[in-house]
């Protein structure tokens, strides 16, 4: 058994009695790998088979001195080397002249390791090989590590030391750690025609993306200033609301719009001045012939010799004269000439007239001509005294008046209170102010709803008298009242206002038993509380028409009947 060279570090014998060299350990635990010997070492002839290099890894043969250490291997493998998986020799036969290597010949022939040495070969190392123009993948592609052994590979001549190094043409073919570095050819792009496709794609993909976020915010505003538009117009452009389309002006003739549709050409307005007064009010055409209807305190102002201006509905103007006035009843009856065409309102009854019924008042209040306000009835025969501001009574009105809350204002007055179907019912009169007086102008103080119309069946035979005669007849009983008697009923006076008897001699009163301070508490069966709704009671009847008074005499009713004079002393 050939022996080692003594004190040879990691030296261990191996199964045929060769000596195997182990890895050196470095102090820090690594493996270190043997350096190469230096090539020019003397080395007997007779080791160099086919005059290549010693094989590294036989210690063994037939060298002069087996305790020297092989020489260094070559870079080229042996070509008397098997190849890996080649069967081994049978025992006792001749041996060959190298014994079969410990380890397969690396198949990769990478450098150090390209012959089989007494270590491991290196894990093969795979780099990118270039690809053609056409997408083809340059050069043979790597082994897997783990792939089934490959075909034998014949090993290369050996190279002399002092040949020039071929030069490199792929700087991965062949590696050699240890090696000084090579010049490395810049490495070329795989497929430059691809590149710039997805040059211009990735272009063409931010411009797109640009355009989109350009479209994006464009959008935006454009959304929000669409927004505020529909928000604030409710759409864009000229704003156009729904609107219900044009109908015919007719209505029906019992609505309010109807009767005022009939009415207003008949309504006129009357401005009044003289005296140092002045004062509007309203009336109404009675006929053909120019005569018009309205209160008494609208025209009194004009007195002997003031101006009286009619206003029609259509904005033509008249002067108008008085033809007569009663201010016992607040009635007066002017005329206008030289106008033709006046349409005269129909007259109603005022009889008919119950509470609840629907009413138009039609007038001028504060002078705004053909104004028109609607109610109801609400009260019947209430009886009312309006005037006295000259303080002897003799401009006091008693009327027997119809109440409505239809909205009178002042200038409403001598206007003509309709009933459901146009006709006129009743001449509005006063209004109750809001200080609780009643005054024919009504105050300023607008109406509360309290508004009081003199009754048309009166109306009209105080308008024919005054338009006959130019003036009118009161019906009277004959007697003198107390008018400060604070009971219930009215209280016929202990003596007469001029001095006369209480009870007219050979008058009504007189000739129904009726005797000095007796008390009227009923007439024709209705209750009468105090002198001035005897009054107004009276004056509501005609001259000749028959009344029944139930008295008090003595704690004693009675009921006596009587026929109304007459008195032209309006």
């Amino acid at each position: 058994m050939n022996e080692g060279k003594p004190g040879t570090p990691g030296a261990s014998e191996g199964p045929d009695g060769d000596f195997v060299l182990a890895r050196p350990e470095r102090p820090d635990g690594d493996y270190e790998l043997p350096r190469p010997h230096d090539a020019t070492a003397s080395t007997p002839a007779a080791d160099v088979p086919d005059g290549g290099a010693p094989d590294p890894r036989h210690r063994g043969g037939t060298s002069a001195d087996a305790s020297e250490p092989a020489p260094a291997q070559s870079t080229d493998t042996p070509a008397s080397t098997p190849a890996p998986g080649a069967d081994a020799p049978a025992p006792g036969a001749d041996a060959p002249a190298h014994p079969q290597p410990l380890h397969d010949p690396d198949p990769y022939s990478t450098p150090p390791y390209g012959e089989p040495g007494p270590w491991a070969p290196a894990p093969p190392v795979q780099h990118p090989a270039a690809t053609p123009a056409h997408g083809v993948a340059v050069g043979v592609p790597p082994v897997p590590h783990e792939a089934a052994p490959a075909a034998p590979v014949t090993p290369a001549a050996p190279v002399a030391q002092d040949a020039p190094a071929a030069p490199v043409t792929d700087p991965w073919a062949r590696y050699d750690p240890w090696a000084a570095p090579a010049a490395v050819a810049p490495l070329q792009q795989a497929d430059p025609v691809e590149e710039d496709v997805r040059r211009r794609r990735g272009r063409r993909r931010r411009v797109l993306a640009g355009g989109a976020l350009v479209i994006a915010l464009v959008s935006g505003v454009a959304g929000g200033v669409v927004g505020v538009q529909l928000e604030r117009n409710g759409g864009i452009g000229a704003v156009e609301l729904p609107q219900a389309g044009v109908e015919a002006p007719d209505r029906d003739p019992d609505s309010v719009a109807g009767i005022a549709a009939q009415a207003l050409p008949s309504v006129v307005t009357l401005h009044v001045s003289g005296g140092g007064k002045a004062g509007t009010g309203t009336g109404f055409v009675l006929d053909d012939r120019g005569h018009i209807l309205t209160n008494d305190h609208v025209v009194e102002p004009a007195g002997e010799d003031g101006d009286i201006t009619v206003t029609f509905h259509s904005g033509d103007t008249a002067e108008a004269t008085v033809v007569g006035r009663d201010s016992g009843y607040d009635l007066a009856v002017v005329r206008v000439k030289g106008v033709r065409g006046l349409a005269p309102l129909p007259l109603g009854n005022s009889d008919n007239v119950r509470v609840g019924d629907p009413v138009v008042a039609i007038g001028a209040p504060f002078d705004l001509a053909g104004t028109v306000t609607s109610g109801i009835i609400s009260a019947r025969e209430r009886p009312i005294t309006a005037g006295g501001e000259k303080g002897d009574g003799s401009d006091v009105s008693y009327v027997d008046a119809l109440q409505t809350d239809a909205p009178i204002n002042p200038g409403n007055s001598g206007g003509p209170l309709l009933d459901g179907k146009g006709r006129v019912i009743g001449i509005n009169s006063a209004i109750r102010s809001a200080d609780g007086g009643l005054d024919p102008e009504g105050g300023q103080s607008g109406s509360i709803g309290l508004g009081f119309a003199i009754p048309i069946n009166q109306g009209k035979r105080v308008a024919e008298e005054l338009i006959e005669t130019g003036k009118a007849t009161h019906p009277v009983i004959g007697i003198t009242l107390d008018m400060e008697y604070s009971g219930d009923g009215a209280r016929v006076a202990a003596e007469g206002s001029d001095g006369g008897p209480p009870v007219s001699t050979g008058g009504p009163g007189a000739e129904a038993g009726i005797r000095p301070g007796d008390v009227i508490t009923k007439v024709d069966g209705r209750p009468v509380h105090s002198g001035e709704e005897l009054i107004v009671k009276t004056r509501a009847h005609r001259p000749g028409d028959r009344l029944e008074l139930t008295l008090e005499r003595g704690g004693e009713e009675r009921t006596v009947s009587l026929v109304l004079g007459s008195s032209d002393d309006g």
